[in-house]
Order: C-alpha cells, then structure tokens, then sequence
C-alpha cells in the first residue's frame, strides 16, 4: 500500500522563466528550483509521480526542424516523435536534478523516465478544431507567416499569438501497468511528459502516432484518477489563481468547492491558453473521486501543501 500519493504536473512554460531568451542554463537553473521543491514533499513523506508540458520546448525543436529543412534539405520531425524527443530531454533533466536534490536531503531513491504513449480517438472532434497552443509567443507578423506557412494559429490571453494544433481528448494511459509496478516498488517515476505520444490503434490493432499533443493537466488527472491518486498538484506561473486576472477586480482564490471551481469556469474566467485547462483538470480529478488538487508555482509548492497559499480545488456543492 501506498500512502499521500500525489501526481504533480510541472508546466512547460513554468521551466522557462524569460521566454524572451530561452537558454538552456536557465531552464536548467529553473528544473533544479522545481526540483529542490519536489525533494521538500518527498522527505516529508509523500509519494511522487512527475508529469510535466513541453509546449515551449515543441516549438523550438519545430522551429529548429522547419530551419534545417529549408536550409540543409534534413527531413522535418513528425509531431509525435517530438512529442517523445520533449519526454526523453526534459525527463532527463527532471532525473537527474530530481537525483540531486534528494541526495542533498540525505535521500537515496531511483528516478525513472517511462516514454509514455496516451491513447485517443482517432474520432476526436478535436482533430477538425485546433486549438492546443505550442511554442513561444509571436507578433502579428510572425504569426501572419506562421499561418502563410501552414499553421493555425490564435491570440493567447492577450500575450501574444501562438500556433495550435489537435489536442484529442486522453482515453488510457498505454504503459499504466509499468508505471504502477514502479510506483509500487518504490521509485520515483517521470511519466505522461506533454501529456504522453497521443496514438491511435488501427482496424488490426497495431499503435501508430498521431499529429496531435495532448494537453499535460488533462493527461496528468487521468493519471491521478487511474492510480486513486491523494492529491492533484499542478505547478504553474502563478502562486494562486485569480478571477479578473490582471485587472483592478483581480481577486486570489484560496479554497473553492468544485461547484464554485465550475461555476467559475463556465462564467469565462480562465483563459483558454492558460488556466483554464488546469482547472478543468482539477475539477475532473476531484469530480471523479480525488480529494483535492492544488495549484500554484514551483517556489509555493511546500507552502501549498500547508494551506499557506496556492488554490486549493476541493469536493463540495451540488457537484
């Protein structure tokens, strides 16, 4: 038996803190702060499992890919193996800073990355309306010539314009029996990273990837409800979130009942690009039996845990 399980989902863009200047030392810099965090629920007692986005980083390798084509002729990458490229690069990172901040808190424990494949719909109405946003943020203009390019693309929360693309509806986690062996047995494992390769099986069977990403908080609470996991924790930008973000109204959200959380929702106070997906997580883990989800940033995550700050998603209301 496990006790205080917790699936922690870690944003992708939450790992870049200057998207302006991308550097891999910063982002470096950025896993380890997470990670010393991760270290704190750890030798407090909690067992860990890591997800993590990879929006930013698809778009850079993409970027990358579109560059050595026009440039040298190499072959572009299929969305799907970049998808497992972000798995492999950043699961690498988590790992070892991850390894790291343990050792420092005089902990021993094994870190695995699992490249993880989510099953979807080959149905999906999602597939006939992009709208997952990848990459970093545009002008106007680059968002015009993304488009002249091929992209869709769309106004993310008024930060920017970003390309989008199919983010089908995640229906099994494809390596779930290894992921609860290693749960089970002990180790720390890095799973669902961008929300998991999103495939697809054909009339025989057989799983080929799709050109999709799945989005990461919906991933990471199917996740959570699989393994009957004790909490939801999803790591983000911001310490808690907000109704009337950025405006003179802004109010902090502490605790609120998953009719509230609904509610809320429902009345358009979390952007699509941004917060909404997160608490439509939170709201579908706690929904289907989770006892509470939390979000907040990285550098909150053990205050959170204590009911200092963060919001907290709980069961309550007609819900």
């Amino acid at each position: 038996m496990i006790d205080k399980l917790v699936v922690v989902a870690i944003g992708g863009n939450s790992l870049i803190p200057d998207p302006r200047n991308p550097h891999i030392d910063e982002q470096w810099e950025a896993v380890r702060e997470t990670c010393r965090h991760i270290a704190d629920m750890i030798a407090d007692g909690w067992q860990v499992i890591i997800t993590h986005g990879n929006g930013p980083q698809v778009g850079y390798i993409m970027q990358r890919s579109e560059i050595a084509m026009r440039e040298a002729g190499i072959h572009d990458v299929p969305l799907d193996l970049v998808v497992a490229d972000t798995q492999g690069s950043i699961g690498y990172m988590l790992q070892q800073a991850l390894d790291n901040s343990l050792r420092r808190v005089g902990m021993n424990h094994t870190v695995a990355t699992i490249i993880t494949q989510m099953r979807v719909d080959p149905e999906d109405p999602a597939f006939d309306q992009p709208d997952k946003p990848i990459g970093g943020f545009m002008s106007r203009a680059q968002a015009d010539k993304a488009e002249a390019e091929g992209w869709q693309v769309f106004e993310d929360a008024g930060r920017g314009w970003r390309r989008v693309v199919a983010s089908p509806k995640p229906l099994v986690v494809n390596e779930i029996n290894a992921i609860q062996a290693l749960v089970l047995a002990g180790y720390i494992v890095i799973v669902c990273g961008g929300g998991g390769v999103p495939v697809v099986r054909n009339e025989v069977g057989s799983l080929r990837g799709v050109a999709a990403v799945i989005d990461k908080d919906r991933a990471s609470s199917l996740l959570a409800q699989t393994l009957r996991a004790d909490l939801l924790l999803i790591s983000t930008g911001v310490e808690r979130v907000c109704l009337d973000f950025n405006s003179p109204r802004e109010r902090k959200l502490d605790e609120i009942t998953l009719e509230e959380a609904r509610r809320y929702l429902e009345a358009g106070h979390f952007a699509r690009g941004s917060m909404y997906p997160k608490i439509d997580a939170a709201i579908d883990f706690v929904h289907n039996g989770g006892p509470r989800a939390i979000i907040t940033s990285p550098t909150n995550i053990t205050r959170a845990l204590h009911n200092e700050t963060g919001t907290r998603i709980v069961p309550g209301g007609s819900g």
